[in-house]
């Protein structure tokens, strides 16, 4: 692979507009692809099988008139008893009036007809219902429902209207440019040139561009969650800026070896794009293999993801040395250049020389000490340290890392309700609004579908359903029911006293299901929200473990490949679930519990987004390898070349150290950005994977991988010789590149 990859890589860099050309015409083709076939994306979860879905699809057979997105209007009158003076009732029938000249909207249900008002006569709900599902409503239709009942507010009513039609895709805006300034501020310490810096994010940003404009493009004839372009974007972006880093240091660390600009480039991309390529390889995976869940919704999105870290990877190792072939020496800060010779590629050398060319170009020069052996001194003072105290080290991070999971049993799953938007959101007013009049049971009602072939088998057993659900604990009220156009289905409403994501209100569903589930003759279904979380919570729980097994068991047997040991892979799979269980622990903490969610901006904790523990996994296995293979590829380079195990270890920190600490800081503060925006789905997202990328890199992968890789010695490295035969050689490190590259230099001599 190494070979393949620099003949890749001097071929870019020689041919670089050629190449520049081909990504430009790509980035703009897609552009324009994606501003005319781009689709709606999804707010809605489905999940095929379960209950609640098989419920759904029911009642969109059956009740095709309330197939629709539906949304609720909170009105508060001034003063308790209003409503049932004329002069109230006058004003809420004017909102009901208004709410059916909204565009897409069928009917506006008079709260008066239905009994929606409070006991109190100060509250009332208006129900809307609008022909088109959530996804297919309007900007302009939607935000002339949230204006709904301005003349009414100017007489102090509160109008709240809400509803899943208010629904839609987070906005990326400013927040996310925090992120990447932050990323572009450590490129620019690390390299300390700006041409260096501004190379490598242009080539990640373009990545994104082709990543984000091809999945756009798609998705007019693909369903797209609203979180899927954010999720491809976020890990787009962290890992374009991350994969151009590793090969632009290697590439500078090349040049100040004294390589001519293409055998430098062909150099960095056959080495570090190695560990690119099987690091995006390892994302990729991982991703795809969310596909094992059976959930639609969630094998989008791990494919939506996989796609952009694919592009990322295929520009990291084309347009990068294309992009470094225009910048030349400039990659070097000022007071570097004058100690690198000048910069030819073959083509450049004289006539008399061409025969010669193979062995300049891989002749070195000495120099001065180059900015990264100055500042990577800390790298390998940090690695004496570690590996010195290995035993305390090892016990201090073991115990640190058990303290931060220990919330994580505590975690709790659903899917986000209004009660968590944020404090202000026409969402989270209308929710709230409905909680202090009617209480937080009427934010998430629940429907009981009663189904059979036979008309009368239904009738027959809605009065034993209702019988059965208004006895259970936690029940308020049960609606009358309704029947379809043939009279083989019914609807119940049913009202929980407590809210969606309530504790009370997840038994109260359980519940329900096992008293009516011996009813005979009759299929009953639940469904809601709060039965459509439990579902998935439910589906993705069963599947975890499995989906935990393929990850560890696949990192253990890519690890073997790359490294050619037994301890190593297991090594790093343990670091793994020791990274997972603490970013578990601490996210428990602060956007379930509470603990500091005003430094994150939290309004409301609440349970976790049902995904997210498994989309956590995909993610952090691929980017935990990625630090792995970087760090870890060097010591076992140094110690086949005659190094001691100890000082294989230190000698891989030492030149390590630099690179990874600015990796990790880039792709932390990338996933951080996305922290401020008030979606408090990508909130947590974005909060996890800059806590995981964190400790991975800075707890697991710098400070106890070395310490437990000097406490093992060269027992690390042992391979039974029968399984090094069978296993192919991937040649990640480059070794064969290198010994062709010797043989040639020969050769020539």
């Amino acid at each position: 692979m190494a070979t393949l990859l620099y003949r890749l890589g001097r071929g870019s860099m020689r041919r670089r507009r050629l190449v520049a050309a081909i990504w430009l015409v790509v980035l703009v083709g897609l552009g324009l692809a994606a501003a005319t076939l781009r689709g709606p994306t999804a707010s809605n979860f489905t999940m095929p099988g379960t209950e609640s879905q098989r419920a759904l699809d029911l009642l969109d057979e059956q009740f095709p008139a309330a197939a629709g997105a539906t949304g609720t209007i909170a009105v508060k009158a001034p003063a308790a008893g209003q409503l049932g003076t004329p002069e109230g009732q006058a004003v809420v029938r004017s909102i009901t009036q208004e709410a059916t000249t909204v565009p897409g909207v069928l009917a506006a249900v008079d709260p008066f007809q239905v009994g929606s008002v409070s006991p109190d006569g100060q509250y009332a709900l208006i129900q809307v219902q609008f022909s088109g599902g959530a996804d297919q409503v309007t900007d302009e239709q939607r935000e002339a429902y949230e204006g709904l009942g301005a003349e009414a507010a100017a007489q102090g009513w509160q109008v709240a209207p809400g509803g899943e039609v208010l629904n839609t895709e987070p906005e990326v805006g400013s927040t996310e440019a925090i992120g990447v300034a932050v990323a572009l501020i450590v490129l620019v310490i690390t390299f300390g040139s700006l041409v260096a810096a501004g190379m490598t994010m242009l080539n990640a940003l373009i990545g994104v561009g082709v990543g984000m404009a091809g999945l756009y493009a798609l998705s007019g004839a693909v369903e797209l969650t609203s979180t899927a372009p954010i999720l491809a974007l976020m890990l787009g972006l962290a890992v374009g800026i991350d994969y151009s880093l590793f090969i632009t240091s290697r590439y500078r660390q090349n040049l100040l070896d004294g390589l001519p600009a293409d055998e430098a480039i062909g150099r960095a991309v056959g080495t570090a794009g190695s560990a690119v390529t099987f690091a995006g390889a390892t994302v990729v995976i991982a991703l795809a293999g969310l596909a094992v869940v059976n959930i639609p919704f969630l094998t989008v999105m791990g494919l939506a993801a996989a796609g952009t870290v694919t592009v990322a990877v295929l520009v990291a190792i084309t347009l990068q040395p294309a992009l470094l072939g225009f910048a030349g020496r400039r990659v070097l800060p000022r007071r570097l250049r004058a100690a690198v010779p000048v910069a030819l590629t073959a083509d450049d050398l004289p006539d008399d020389d061409a025969r010669s060319s193979d062995v300049t170009a891989h002749r070195t020069v000495p120099q001065a000490p180059t900015h990264g052996e100055n500042t990577s001194a800390f790298g390998f003072r940090w690695a004496r340290l570690v590996t010195r105290f290995r035993i305390p080290v090892i016990l201090v991070g073991l115990l640190g890392l058990g303290l931060l999971a220990l919330p994580a049993p505590d975690m709790r799953l659903a899917l986000p309700d209004a009660g968590t938007a944020p404090a202000g959101s026409a969402a989270r007013v209308s929710n709230d609004l409905i909680t202090e009049g009617f209480g937080p049971g009427f934010t998430g009602r629940l429907a009981v579908v009663v189904a059979s072939d036979d008309a009368g088998a239904t009738a027959a057993a809605v009065p034993e359903v209702t019988a059965l659900v208004q006895r259970t604990e936690n029940v308020l009220a049960v609606a009358p029911p309704q029947l379809s156009p043939d009279g083989r289905t019914a609807l119940l409403g049913v009202i929980p006293q407590t809210g969606p994501t309530d504790p009370a209100t997840e038994t109260m569903v359980r519940d329900i299901r096992a008293a009516v589930g011996g009813i005979a003759e009759v299929d009953v279904l639940l469904t809601g929200v709060t039965a459509i979380g439990i579902d998935i919570s439910e589906k993705l729980s069963d599947a975890l473990p499995i989906y935990l097994a393929l990850v560890v068991g696949l990192s253990v047997l890519l690890l073997m490949l790359v490294f050619r040991s037994l301890l190593v892979p297991v090594k790093a799979a343990l670091g793994f679930l020791l990274t997972v269980a603490a970013t578990f622990g601490i996210t428990v903490a602060v956007f379930q519990q509470g603990n500091l969610a005003d430094l994150v901006g939290l309004d409301t904790p609440g349970p976790l987004i049902s995904f997210l523990p498994i989309l956590l996994i995909g993610i952090l296995f691929g980017l935990a390898m990625d630090y792995e293979v970087f760090l870890v590829s060097r010591m076992r380079e140094d110690f086949v070349h005659g190094d001691t195990a100890e000082q294989a270890t230190i000698n891989g920190m030492g030149h390590g150290a630099r690179v990874v600490t600015a990796a990790a800081l880039i792709m932390a503060s990338v996933f951080g950005g996305f922290v401020f925006l008030d979606d408090p789905v990508i909130k947590s997202m974005g909060f996890a994977l800059a806590i995981g990328v964190a400790i991975d890199a800075f707890v697991v992968r710098m400070t106890i991988v070395p310490a437990v890789m000097s406490l093992l010695g060269k027992v690390a490295w042992w391979l039974p010789r029968w399984l090094d035969r069978a296993l192919p050689n991937v040649d990640i490190e480059g070794e064969k590149l290198r010994a062709e590259l010797d043989d040639k230099v020969g050769a020539g001599a």
